[in-house]
């Protein structure tokens, strides 16, 4: 009935990359699909990410764990995605990605 959003964020909390699971499905289960092989200094995350298997592959990249969230409380600021107006989740996924590229895009757009 619900649904969840693993994001991907990179240093200036934009989105990168991101998966849709059922609501129940826990965070840690799309973390090291998200992150593949990147190699990164420093990998920031909730602690729902806080896992020896998640720590394990940021280090074998060469990566260092920092526990916080902050880019859903931009996304929320998207009233639609926030209350989960749509019921399709071809419909949910795309109006996502949407919302992720206007995040992307608000530093070049030239609003008063």
């Amino acid at each position: 009935m619900t649904t969840k959003i693993h994001l991907l964020c990179n240093q200036s909390g934009e989105p990168v990359d991101f998966q849709l699971t059922a609501g129940q499905v826990h965070d840690a289960t799309q973390a090291q699909t998200l992150l593949g092989e990147r190699r990164t200094r420093v990998v920031i995350a909730d602690r729902g990410y806080d896992s020896d298997a998640i720590v394990q592959h940021i280090e074998s990249n060469g990566g260092q764990v920092v526990s916080i969230e902050r880019t859903f409380a931009r996304l929320k600021h998207f009233r639609r995605l926030a209350t989960r107006y749509d019921k399709n989740k071809n419909c949910f996924h795309a109006f996502v990605a949407l919302a992720c590229s206007m995040i992307l895009l608000k530093p070049y757009v030239d609003t008063p």
